[in-house]
């Protein structure tokens, strides 16, 4: 069938719909009055809940709310003396005064978006109709009417409403509007407007895109780039003029004449100014995050998790529980030991296809306060190796084997064999082996801690069961699955490096579990707490006695054994820690506290491979503990009395290579403390008086033989050989 013209099948619709005693004229006017009626019912609805209501469901900001109002820069994280860390979310904005942006560029703005923007109330009465009427008649949102102030609420109290581009939204907008009008002077609104209005490239704000476009603040700009800026609020990709230079430039002259046609500059300034070229920056501008600390990742991560809409309330401040002398300390011992841990694997052979990664904790032994944490290299985000990565630490677990040891009734002097040792699995035997296979026969608790050998940590284990062992990690803090098998008490397990730090905290704080946290509260700009996290009570989980034994014992490992590394350093004070290292040498650890902070790190590669062949936690792990230690914490000079033993335990001075009271003739000699009733009482007897050669207390004198007397004596001692005599 052939297509119907088109006034023929508007007349068919129209004979379908009209009466046909009902003339045309009647029947439009009819329809329009009765669409009339129903648009101002829909209006007189969405006003008396928009315009006399609440704003919406939401509510209207209050009063307060809106003369506190900033534009956002992206939130505040702050470290526990409130010193700025970084920001929430990259926001790039700048906020600047009013006075700080030149008069010719907010008379650029003026000209080009509101020219009666000092004479009305906030809504230009003459638009709002012009656009309503519009609207109204295609049922929808066709024109806008939008003041400066208008532009505010929408940027502001109204950039998180869901409402959509509706004519509810635009009462709201106009409601807001009013408001704003009523507590904000002239000025006061035009600053916010020049703070938030958005100018293309990711820019918010006209200091930010001065900074973008021309490479210098906005206090700087000439008449012409401060109308390039003006020219960009009704279509900021459109002309942005890195992308499309004349479009923007023929923008910009536009700007200008409206600068003369409304009598900020004459009209030879603007063809003068309209003759300018565009020298617009090679580099755009970004808000310097490369020296952020490594920790705001896992912050902005916790943040999201708790409070999501947290930028929705604002500029909030995250206040942390972060030390940043410790944290940028922290940041700088990571990646440097990353470099030199990569180059270890490069100068054993072996290729490497990616870097090395890392990771630091360090928490309050006393709150569970985290003081500084870094998750990897910059270079790798979005996974946290501190909370989530899970490896094996190696003998870094040894103390909870020995802790289970002392609650059995063992103590630091309690002999164990260090010798090659054979465990019997089921059907077959696991022979474990010591570090390059050096035995010492037998030794203390205290020195098989020290020494880190492996033989005599298995050998306790078996005695006191893993099933204790097991026990003593779970109370202090471990997590993860431990199973029941011999291995396990060398560290043949998984764990995370927070969880085994905040395990070593009994040892250091006297028995108390802790429970680490990273954040303290979120506050609104306004001061309103949004969220907190109060310090959780401690859970004794050791007898006091015993967490002073263990760290009597690894102040041993730091002092002379295999964390010697923090002494050759120059560390001083109280310290404590074990290094770890695992099979093949493919994770390093140290974990090291001191009577306000313990700390560990972990090296090794995303994709576990062997770091070196002779690689280990004293070598690898331990350096970069000092160097975080002594760059990014200073020990209150009170705490070296915080490791005074606790009340009950009784002194003994022994022999620490035996454990026995020490004799007269000990070559050394150790203060140890005990439970009463675990006390040694036998005397050394393996060091007896010395040999009859004399002992000289102070030093002697002896006659200088002459050389031919001497001479005469040797000759004599040959003859006397031959005729022995």
């Amino acid at each position: 069938m052939p297509a119907l013209h088109f006034s023929a099948r508007l007349a068919r619709f129209r004979d379908r719909l009209q009466p046909n005693d009902e003339p045309a004229s009647h029947w439009l006017r009819r329809r329009w009055r009765s669409l009339g009626t129903l648009a101002v019912l829909c209006l007189g609805v969405l006003a008396f809940d928009a315009w006399l209501g609440t704003c919406g469901f939401e509510g209207c900001p209050s009063r307060a709310g809106i003369r506190a109002f900033r534009p956002g820069e992206g939130g505040r994280i702050v470290d526990r003396n409130d010193q700025f860390l970084g920001r929430i979310a990259l926001v790039r904005r700048v906020n600047v005064p009013l006075d700080a942006i030149p008069l010719h560029v907010r008379e650029a703005f003026l000209a080009t978006e509101d020219r009666r923007f000092y004479l009305h109330n906030g809504l230009d009465w003459r638009g709002v109709f012009r656009a309503t009427l519009a609207n109204v008649r295609h049922l929808g949102v066709r024109e806008g009417f939008s003041t400066i102030t208008m532009q505010v609420a929408r940027n502001s109290f109204l950039v998180n409403k869901r409402y959509g581009r509706t004519l509810r939204r635009k009462f709201i907008e106009l409601r807001l509007t009013q408001l704003i009008e009523s507590e904000l002077t002239k000025d006061q609104i035009l600053e916010l407007y020049l703070n938030l209005i958005y100018l293309g490239n990711g820019m918010n704000g006209v200091e930010a895109a001065s900074r973008d476009l021309f490479g210098k603040s906005v206090d700087k700009l000439t008449v012409s780039e401060g109308a390039m800026l003006a020219a960009l609020p009704k279509g900021p990709s459109a002309y942005t003029p890195r992308d499309h230079p004349e479009r923007a430039l023929r923008r910009r002259n536009l700007v200008l004449s409206l600068m003369a046609e409304n009598g900020y500059i004459s009209q030879e300034e603007a063809q003068r100014d309209e003759s300018a070229p565009l020298r617009i920056a090679e580099d755009e501008w970004r808000p310097d995050t490369g020296s952020e600390p490594l920790a705001l990742d896992a912050i902005r991560a916790l943040i999201d998790s708790i409070r999501p809409d947290a930028l929705k309330d604002g500029d909030v401040t995250v206040y942390t529980t972060l030390d940043l002398a410790a944290q940028r300390a922290a940041d700088r011992a990571v990646l440097r030991q990353t470099t030199l841990v990569t180059r270890e694997t490069q100068y054993a052979g072996n290729r490497v296809k990616e870097a090395a990664q890392g990771a630091l904790v360090a928490l309050d032994p006393r709150s569970g306060d985290i003081r500084a944490l870094v998750g990897g290299r910059r270079s790798k985000r979005g996974f946290n190796r501190a909370f989530n990565a899970k490896r094996q630490p190696g003998s870094a677990f040894k103390p909870f084997v020995y802790a289970a040891a002392l609650k059995a009734g063992m103590t630091p002097a309690t002999l164990v064999d260090d010798e090659p040792v054979e465990v019997t699995q089921g059907r077959s035997v696991w022979s474990p082996s010591n570090y390059e296979d050096k035995y010492l026969g037998t030794i203390t608790l205290a020195k098989a801690l020290a020494v880190s050998s492996n033989a005599s940590a298995v050998r306790v284990s078996q005695t006191v069961g893993i099933p204790n062992v097991i026990l003593a990690a779970r109370r202090n803090g471990i997590t993860s699955p431990l199973p029941n098998y011999p291995a396990m008490a060398l560290g043949a397990i998984e764990v995370t490096p927070l969880e085994l730090v905040a395990a070593y905290a009994p040892f250091a704080n006297g028995g108390l579990k802790v429970h680490p946290r990273l954040v303290r509260r979120i506050e609104a700009a306004d001061g309103t707490l949004l969220w907190s996290a109060e310090i959780a009570p401690a859970d004794t989980v050791m007898d006091a006695r015993d967490a002073y034994q263990i760290t009597s014992m690894l102040r041993g490992v730091v002092d002379a054994g295999t964390a010697k590394t923090i002494r050759d350093m120059g560390v001083k004070g109280p310290v404590a820690g074990k290094t770890g290292t695992t099979n093949n040498a493919t994770d390093v650890w140290f974990v090291g506290y001191t009577p306000t902070l313990v700390a560990g790190v972990w090296f090794g590669y995303d994709t576990p491979r062997p770091i070196a062949p002779h690689a280990s936690g004293g070598h690898l792990a331990a350096p970069a503990w000092a160097d975080f230690y002594m760059n990014g914490w200073r020990e209150p000079p009170a705490s070296a009395d915080a490791w005074a033993p606790p009340p009950g335990m009784v002194m003994r001075v022994i022999d620490p290579e035996n454990g026995m009271l020490a004799g007269q003739w000990c070559p050394a000699r150790k203060n140890e403390y005990f439970k009463p009733g675990t006390e040694p009482t036998e005397v050394c007897n393996i060091h007896t008086e010395p040999s009859s050669e004399p002992v000289f207390d102070e030093p002697q004198s002896f006659p200088v033989p002459n050389p031919i007397q001497k001479g005469v004596d040797g000759i004599g001692k040959v003859l006397r050989r031959i005729f022995r005599f």
